[in-house]
């Protein structure tokens, strides 16, 4: 984090600033003599010029122009130090539905206020970076300009390696298939359905990277529990596909061992893919690895690996 991407560097000093034994009226006139860079809030402070609350113009339009701001502020309001990440900034201001954030240093004196412009200036900036970190261009801009401007050798040397792993990837799934030539002499049907049961698996662990990039960025929640929340959904997911493929395939197909079969690779197939398209990229980029590269090929093969294996053993054993 760059101190560019911190309160600090969005902060407004020249902001309304009131004392808390001031009556409305002294604020009216205060305001309308005085000019400021910022006019979201009126920051109330104490002796100390210790920020005590903050009250919006709308709030201070709709009281008695006698009462005092120390018996009308609203104390709950949120506030932010100066180090403070810009992303935290802006969920804070969307959490609470603001259009300007005090700016504190360590003692509790009031710096100046993140504006609105800023805000919508930083909801911008952090919606196009998780965009371009979904859409695989790079975490950092200078990367991503590399990225799709570097000569066609140097991206080859970057897309190349992790190409090769699918490459790879894809052979042991054939070898896989391999392994159970015994039960698909049986009932060819069970290779109808290796497309569809790869695909459902690829678009799952893809919604689930669109849905964790939109989201991160204003959850607090920890990792942990963000992934066990994903890996119940993926497994909801399964049951509820499974629960309507299985009378599907039983119908058409007469098989109720092939229809078991396929419904139990979709219910673990959706704990997978969106176990894996959540974690994979995350991991890779806590490694130090561009996911831009990595994650779609890594994230396909694994999903398309496990979900395979799983299917077969099923049809091997009821087969079998």
């Amino acid at each position: 984090m760059g101190p560019d991407e911190t309160a600090g560097h969005y902060l407004v000093a020249n902001v309304p600033r009131a004392r808390r034994g001031q009556t409305v009226a002294e604020v009216l006139t205060q305001l309308i003599a005085h000019a400021h860079d910022c006019m979201d809030v009126v920051c109330v402070l104490d002796d100390d010029e210790r920020l005590v609350g903050v009250l919006t113009l709308a709030a201070l339009f709709a009281l008695e122009r006698d009462r005092r701001l120390g018996d009308a502020v609203q104390p709950g309001f949120p506030k932010v130090h100066a180090t403070t990440d810009q992303e935290r900034v802006a969920s804070l201001a969307l959490h609470h539905a603001i259009s300007a954030i005090p700016v504190v240093d360590a003692k509790g004196k009031l710096l100046g206020v993140v504006p609105s412009a800023a805000l919508m200036h930083i909801l911008r900036r952090e919606h196009v970076e998780d965009l371009h970190r979904f859409a695989g261009i790079a975490r950092e801009t200078t990367l991503a300009r590399e990225a799709i401007e570097a000569p066609p050798l140097r991206r080859l040397r970057h897309r190349l390696p992790w190409l090769l792993l699918g490459l790879a990837g894809s052979m042991l799934a054939t070898l896989i298939m391999s392994r159970f030539e015994g039960a698909l002499a049986i009932d060819p049907a069970i290779a109808f359905f290796v497309p569809g049961l790869v695909y459902l698996a690829d678009a799952i662990g893809t919604q689930t990277e669109a849905v964790a990039v939109r989201g991160l960025s204003l959850s607090h929640a920890r990792m942990r529990t963000i992934i066990g929340g994903e890996a119940r959904t993926g497994v909801l997911i399964g049951l509820v596909m499974g629960g309507l493929t299985f009378p599907a395939v039983w119908l058409v197909f007469g098989s109720v061992h092939l229809a078991v079969a396929v419904a139990v690779a979709l219910v673990v197939a959706g704990g997978i893919a969106t176990t894996v398209g959540l974690v994979l990229p995350w991991l890779l980029g806590r490694f130090g690895s561009d996911p831009a590269y990595g994650s779609g090929p890594m994230s396909t093969i694994i999903q398309d690996l496990l979900t395979l294996l799983t299917y077969f053993v099923v049809v091997s054993l009821i087969v079998g």
